[in-house]
């Protein structure tokens, strides 16, 4: 498929509806990839979700893929380091450059902050997911807060370099 040249990214609050339902679809799909393994979820009920940052994709109007940046100041304050979470493009519209899209712009978004990192976690069974990540920079690292221990899990992270 040819890229998508106008995808709007706005940033939401984390009780946005189009978020909301978009992570629902995602946690779906990831349920019937790893049908007893852990997900790894937010917990909208966390008061410190409203320190995160999350973003819809939008092409022609439409909630086609959403992601979200925690702060990760449990691991080293000095290291300003964030978490990309619930990184999703709807399946029917993968393979037109929305994810490489929209992880620049979370990953400007967390420069613009002051943070210098970007961590993941992913899975072993989303090759898709992996071979993006690595495409942009992302290189392996040690699991590191609750993926420690998991061997479904794989971490990636990334040094961001303002230019």
């Amino acid at each position: 498929m040819l890229p998508v040249t106008d995808v709007e990214f706005v940033v939401v609050a984390p009780d946005n509806k189009e978020l909301r339902e978009l992570i629902v679809t995602l946690d779906e799909e990831l349920r019937e990839r790893y049908p007893h393994e852990t997900i790894y979820v937010v917990d909208f009920s966390d008061p410190k979700v409203q320190e995160m940052t999350f973003v819809v994709a939008y092409v022609n109007g439409q909630p086609v893929g959403c992601g979200g940046l925690r702060p990760l100041d449990y691991l080293d304050p000095e290291r300003k380091a964030m978490e990309l979470k619930r990184f999703y493009v709807d399946s029917s519209c993968r393979k037109m450059g929305i994810a490489t899209k929209m992880l620049l712009f979370l990953e400007g978004k967390a420069l613009a902050a002051g943070y210098r990192e970007v961590l993941l976690e992913t899975g072993i069974k989303q090759p898709e997911a992996i071979g993006l990540y690595v495409k942009h920079g992302y290189r392996p690292i040690d699991l590191f807060g609750p993926y420690v221990g998991d061997p479904d899990s794989l971490c990636y992270g990334k040094t961001l370099i303002e230019e």
